[in-house]
């Protein structure tokens, strides 16, 4: 295993560099969250994509898609492709960049703020953004640990503390433009590792390439035929996965930093195709499990967590000089996109508690204080993340109750205020409280099901992604209808375009 762990420290030593170098001159706080609005369009797409796909969907969702769905769990990263990035794009990124820069808002809790006209708004959302995040980052270091565990050989706990180690100095020496740059380098890692994964994948004994392929469509397990049930919960993960990142605060900054609108139209065409590739070939991979076990073989793992990294074991025999870099590239891969993810959950828990919170509290808090306390809170946010990701929760079910809460609390307020004028404070309240009661309960008996043994309970606990889809659908008809019943017209010079200089 020597030239793997060269591989991955050739790479950390890369992303430190990137850090230190990206780190220069940074002086403002609009410089740590935002990167003073002068991204173009590949640092933004790619960190974009980096953040959108981690060890969570590599591991986590890839594995339990293909257990439960065969070949159909493919559709999921097409569908976010399609909508989670190329639509999100082309709807929110423009309008987006443009009321952020016209306004100078550097978060989500800001934008709700001033749209709103309400401070309790920004401090009602930046507590839930920062307190609901971290399960969403524990998923990411829970699906480094399965990787860990299944491939290196060591224990999962030391595996997070070195990527958490990782994340946490690279945030602190760089802020959002270390980030993004470093987010360039791995989504070139990612892009290229994604498409020599698929093919080596294909090609193994177990698939058999593309007539092995073929054939595996032909059966049940490749290829079943779906009952309601699974075909709600298939549904519900598309879905959740899909429109999910248009209310979340740490997808949603990307478009902020954009320098021009220019760059908004080249970005979409990036993180597209980089979608494509990425989603598209991790959901296959986890779809051919049955070309690697059987169901039992899968039922007797101690998690599905392990499915995906028990598919790449198999796939890579150890000892040749080869495969053995093959495998650093493949580890390397996953480690790209989770540290990736993982340092853009923590800037924007971390900035929006500090600038919404924080700053609203104490208004005299001088800038440069601020920055401070945005870089301390991201090592708070990182250490806390490590500790509840050492709890026994699945990866999907940890996520899902992350994107239900945020986007079911403000996907509907944000996307909406984009385009209608007519929205008004008490509907974005309905919105949001809708919303968040919605989709708490199955975060609620995730952690009731440790002391009370109930079938209902742990159903519910186990059904984040349906009751995420149904959160967004209730706050979008709350938020318009009940501004509809309301004043509409507030708030107008909101929208009054000003000449950009």
């Amino acid at each position: 295993m020597t030239t793997v762990w060269a591989t991955i420290g050739i790479y950390a030593a890369t992303l430190v560099a990137v850090g230190v170098i990206s780190g220069r001159g940074k002086k403002s706080i609009a410089d740590v969250t935002i990167g003073g609005r002068q991204t173009g369009a590949w640092l933004a797409a790619l960190s974009y994509g980096t953040a959108y796909f981690s060890a969570v969907m590599f591991v986590g969702y890839a594995g339990s898609t293909g257990y439960g769905f065969g070949l159909w769990g493919i559709l999921v990263g097409i569908a976010n492709a399609l909508f989670g990035s190329y639509f999100a794009w082309a709807m929110l990124a423009r309008r987006t960049r443009s009321l952020t820069k016209q306004h100078n808002l550097q978060t989500m809790p800001e934008f709700l703020s001033k749209r709103y006209g309400s401070e309790s708004m920004k401090l009602f959302s930046c507590i839930v953004i920062f307190i609901f995040l971290i399960p969403y980052s524990a998923s990411v270091y829970k699906g480094l640990g399965s990787i860990s565990t299944v491939l290196l050989g060591i224990p999962d706990t030391s595996f997070m503390i070195i990527i958490a180690a990782l994340s946490a100095l690279l945030l602190l020496i760089g802020g959002y433009k270390a980030q993004a740059r470093a987010d360039f380098v791995q989504g070139i890692v990612m892009f290229f590792g994604v498409a020599i994964l698929v093919i080596y994948i294909l090609n193994t004994r177990q698939v058999g390439g593309l007539s092995g392929l073929a054939e595996y469509a032909k059966t049940a397990e490749g290829l079943p035929k779906l009952g309601g049930k699974q075909l709600v919960s298939l549904v519900s993960l598309i879905l959740m996965t899909s429109f999910g990142t248009w209310g979340l605060p740490h997808m949603i900054q990307k478009y902020f930093g954009l320098s021009d609108d220019r760059q908004t139209k080249r970005g979409t065409i990036i993180s597209t195709v980089f979608c494509v590739l990425v989603a598209g070939g991790g959901y296959f991979i986890g779809s051919l499990c049955y070309s690697f076990f059987t169901k039992a073989d899968m039922d007797a793992m101690t998690t599905k967590d392990f499915i995906v990294p028990s598919i790449l074991k198999e796939a890579f025999t150890e000892g040749a000089f080869v495969t053995e870099v093959l495998l650093g590239i493949v580890l390397i891969l996953l480690i790209a996109a989770s540290v990736s993810t993982l340092c853009s959950i923590t800037l924007t828990a971390a900035s929006t508690f500090s600038l919404d919170f924080v700053k609203t509290l104490v208004p005299s808090l001088k800038e440069k204080s601020v920055r401070l306390l945005t870089q301390g809170l991201c090592v708070v946010f990182v250490i806390i993340s490590y500790f509840v990701a050492n709890t026994q929760t699945l990866i999907l079910d940890m996520m899902s109750y992350s994107w239900g809460i945020i986007s079911g609390s403000f996907l509907a307020p944000y996307v909406l205020a984009l385009y209608f004028k007519w929205l008004n404070r008490r509907g974005a309240w309905a919105g949001i409280i809708g919303g968040f009661i919605v989709a708490l309960p199955p975060a609620l008996c995730k952690l009731l099901s440790a002391g009370v043994q109930n079938a209902t309970v742990t159903w519910i606990a186990s059904q984040g992604p349906l009751f995420a889809c149904i959160a967004m659908v209730v706050s979008l008809i709350l938020c318009a209808s009940v501004s509809a019943l309301g004043n509409r017209q507030e708030n107008l010079e909101f929208y009054e375009e000003k000449s950009e200089a």
